[in-house]
């Protein structure tokens, strides 16, 4: 099975990517909405068919993306029945069965943070994505959203702290940089329920986290029970059909620049000798070449959207992230360069060396 662990500085969450490596059919544990676009393009680059959207409960500290990851992909919204979310495809509760391909994920419902948490187990039993229940060293606050201590307790002791030993343990969030746990590990040194912490030493310490409230609440709240959906969707469509890369970089193909070459300018970023050489250039590109483009910004048209450009696409990723940077808004880098356009016999480049430098 393909793994990826995603994290969004904002808000501390961990987005899990899981995918059956025989039928490249993917799920997505809790998103976050601002990182749609890096989510979508590590699919798209790994090739993968996202069937399922998962959240492990109605977040507090942020608004989940799967609603995105539904109008983008056609995949179905997974999350707690309990919950009676109108815009849920799929209501889960305890033993049900998510799969994708040959993989599957077990639902283990461990409520106490909230009244619909869930856990999302591998079927070999080998890794769980607790949410916000069980944390490493920790467990999520129980204070709102119909939250119990005593309920978590029965969740994390019945639920999570069964599996088995060598089980790891993904959690929804961590605030100090810690990847992933173990069912052991947990069992033996979590500070609030592990060792031999009694249901009322448990009680004690969460009641007395004296934690404010998240500073998302009132906003992620009401957007996640509707799995995200904004109020008002945006119509119609950018200047034109742009890709983000996992690494972030705004790219569109060479055929569709090549089809709306009035519309845009091309600003090749090679040398000046690469400019004329073997490779040649496409007619009517400014030239700056990468090293000097900062001191240069002023030279770069603003009138039309700007399409950089380079041999194989990798210094010119570099240089639409710098005019991003420089406040350009219009700006997307021709994926593959100027090796892809020719592969594809794309008009307008000029190959017969008659350029003079």
């Amino acid at each position: 099975m393909l793994f990826r662990q995603l994290f969004d500085t904002e808000s501390s969450t961990y987005t899990y990517l899981l995918a059956c490596e025989t039928s490249r059919k993917a799920v997505l544990i809790d998103t976050v909405f601002e990182q749609h676009n890096r989510d979508a393009a590590l699919l798209t680059e790994l090739n993968l068919d996202l069937t399922h959207v998962l959240d492990t409960h109605i977040h507090a500290d942020h608004v989940t993306g799967a609603w995105l990851m539904k109008e983008r992909y056609g995949a179905e919204i997974v999350l707690a029945a309990v919950y009676e979310v109108p815009e849920t495809d799929v209501g889960v509760a305890d033993g049900d069965v998510i799969e994708f391909g040959e993989c599957a994920l077990d639902i283990k419902a461990t409520p106490g943070h909230t009244v619909g948490c869930v856990t999302y187990v591998t079927r070999d039993r080998t890794m769980a994505f607790t949410g916000d229940c069980l944390m490493i060293r920790a467990a999520g606050r129980t204070d709102f959203q119909g939250g119990s201590v005593t309920t978590m307790w029965d969740s994390i002791r019945e639920q999570i702290f069964t599996l088995p030993d060598e089980c790891l343990v993904y959690p929804g969030h961590d605030y100090q940089g810690r990847l992933v746990s173990t069912v052991q590990e947990e069992r033996e040194h979590n500070p609030r329920i592990g060792g031999r912490a009694r249901k009322e030493d448990f009680v004690g310490y969460m009641n007395n986290l004296g934690l404010p409230h998240p500073k998302l609440l009132e906003i992620a709240v009401p957007a996640n029970k509707h799995c995200g959906k904004p109020e008002e969707v945006a119509s119609g469509q950018d200047w034109a059909p742009i890709t983000i890369t996992f690494g972030g970089t705004p790219e569109v193909s060479p055929e569709w620049v090549a089809t709306h070459y009035s519309e845009v300018r091309i600003l090749d970023v090679r040398s000046v000798a690469e400019f004329g050489g073997e490779l040649g250039h496409l007619e009517d590109s400014l030239i700056i070449p990468l090293d000097e483009l900062r001191e240069r910004l002023d030279e770069v048209p603003r009138d039309l959207p700007v399409v950089t450009l380079c041999q194989t696409g990798k210094r010119s990723a570099m240089a639409a992230d710098i005019l991003r940077k420089a406040g350009v808004e219009r700006v997307a880098n021709i994926h593959g360069g100027l090796v892809q356009w020719q592969r594809a016999s794309l008009p307008h480049c000029v190959t017969d060396q008659s350029w003079a430098i």
